[in-house]
Parts: C-alpha cells; sequence; structure tokens
C-alpha cells in the first residue's frame, strides 16, 4: 500500500507517457504543462492547507526548465515572496537532477513580471 501524504506532489505523477504507457517523459517543459501540474496537483490549496509543502522530483529526469517551474509556481510565489517560499517548499530529488538553477530563474522571472506590473 502507497502512503501518500496531502502536502507533498510528487512529480512522477504528473510525467507525461507514451500512447502505449510503457514511456515516460524525461523533461517538464513548458507553461503549458506547468500550468497543467499546477490545476491537477491542487498546489494552490495544498499551499493553503499546510505549513510545509514536499515536492518530490523522480528519478531519471534529465530537464525541468524554468518556463514550467514559473507556470507551476506562480501563484504561491506570488502569495510567498522568495524568502517564504523557498522556506515552505522543501524540494528532494530521488536522482541526481540539479533544480536549484531553473528553480532559482523561475522565481526571479516571477517576482521581475510581478515588479513591472505593478
Amino acid at each position: 500500500m502507497k502512503l501518500s501524504k496531502e502536502n507533498i506532489i510528487h512529480l512522477e505523477d504528473y510525467r507525461v507517457k507514451s500512447k502505449d504507457g510503457k514511456t515516460v517523459a524525461k523533461v517538464f517543459t513548458g507553461r503549458d504543462r506547468g500550468e497543467d501540474v499546477r490545476i491537477a496537483s491542487k498546489i494552490d490549496e495544498i499551499e493553503k492547507s499546510f505549513d510545509n509543502v514536499t515536492i518530490i522530483i523522480p528519478d531519471n529526469i534529465y530537464s525541468i526548465n524554468p518556463s514550467f517551474f514559473e507556470e507551476l509556481f506562480v501563484n504561491v510565489v506570488l502569495k510567498l515572496g522568495r524568502e517564504k517560499f523557498l522556506e515552505k517548499f522543501k524540494f528532494e530529488s530521488l536522482g541526481n537532477y540539479n533544480f536549484e538553477r531553473p528553480l532559482s530563474e523561475a522565481i526571479i522571472r516571477i517576482l521581475r513580471k510581478n515588479t513591472a506590473i505593478g
């Protein structure tokens, strides 16, 4: 039996699968995909309900681009700001993928857009 906590988002659950269901994508890319995962994972509701949230990055991921992270985290970063977002959201990589650079780039973009608008 697989135990899951409501404050954990497993990106594995949102990987694109091939038509035969055997092959899974090794990348998370694009704003549209980030938005799909934001909606499907209910990340905005999870953020409101828990003191901390864990994002689990699956093994054998080759790339997560900043655009994906930007759209996935846009609402929670705008709400919390950089420091509180990084305190509340913990990231766990099951493989060797280094997510810090694209995550940081996404946060910078989100906050830059917000200050440009406001």
